[in-house]
Parts: C-alpha cells; sequence; structure tokens
C-alpha cells in the first residue's frame, strides 16, 4: 500500500513540474526540436532527482539501522553486508527508474499536444 502511495506521489509531482514547463516544451517544438532533444534534458534532470533522494533514503535508513542495532544489539543484528549494500543498491536503481518512467510519459504527453490544448 505505501508503495502505491508513494509511486502516486512521485507521478503526480513530477507531472506538475512538467505541466508547469509545457509552454517551454512548446517553444522548443516551434523552433525545430526533435522530441528526443527536447525530452534529454528533463530526463537527466529527473534521474539526479530520483538519485538525489534516493541517497538520502539511504542515509536515513542507516542512521535508523544503526540506531536500532546499538539500542537493541541482542534482539537484532544487521553484521550481513552484503544484503544492506544490496538494499542500498536497489533503492537507488529504483529511485532513479521511476523517476525517469514517469518523466518520460509527462513529458511525451505534452509532446504530442497541440498547441491550443496547452492553455487548457
Amino acid at each position: 500500500m505505501l508503495l502505491l502511495i508513494s509511486l502516486s506521489l512521485i507521478n503526480n509531482t513530477i507531472r506538475l513540474s512538467v505541466y508547469a514547463r509545457r509552454f517551454i516544451i512548446n517553444t522548443m517544438k516551434l523552433v525545430g526540436a526533435t522530441n528526443s532533444f527536447i525530452r534529454r534534458p528533463f530526463l537527466f534532470r529527473s534521474a539526479a532527482h530520483g538519485f538525489y533522494a534516493a541517497i538520502m533514503a539511504n542515509a536515513l535508513m542507516f542512521g535508523l539501522i544503526y540506531t536500532v542495532q546499538k539500542e537493541f544489539a541482542d534482539l537484532l543484528s544487521f553484521n550481513d553486508i552484503q544484503t544492506i549494500g544490496l538494499l542500498f543498491i536497489s533503492i537507488v536503481i529504483l529511485g532513479v527508474i521511476i523517476n525517469w518512467i514517469s518523466t518520460f510519459f509527462a513529458v511525451s504527453r505534452y509532446l504530442h499536444m497541440k498547441t491550443d490544448d496547452l492553455y487548457y
């Protein structure tokens, strides 16, 4: 349930960000830029934002794991570095991929939209 909520929040935030730049996309189309040329800066920025967010999430998770292991050393032990490393890497990869896919579809929507439809 939390995964669906987070995906929805990420997608809606990216859609709002692209919506605010819809006139820039239209201007670039008017001067003859290709779809991939228009889409590229949005995708790179989105991947960077996903990477930064994943690094912050990993830092918070590392702090939580450290605190839990310090407070409850007798009950829990996180000694498997490979599993924790795999978890950190998967969070980074998922953060970048989710942002990239959401941005790709949001930008594509405005690339195929006519000028008159931008105002509604």
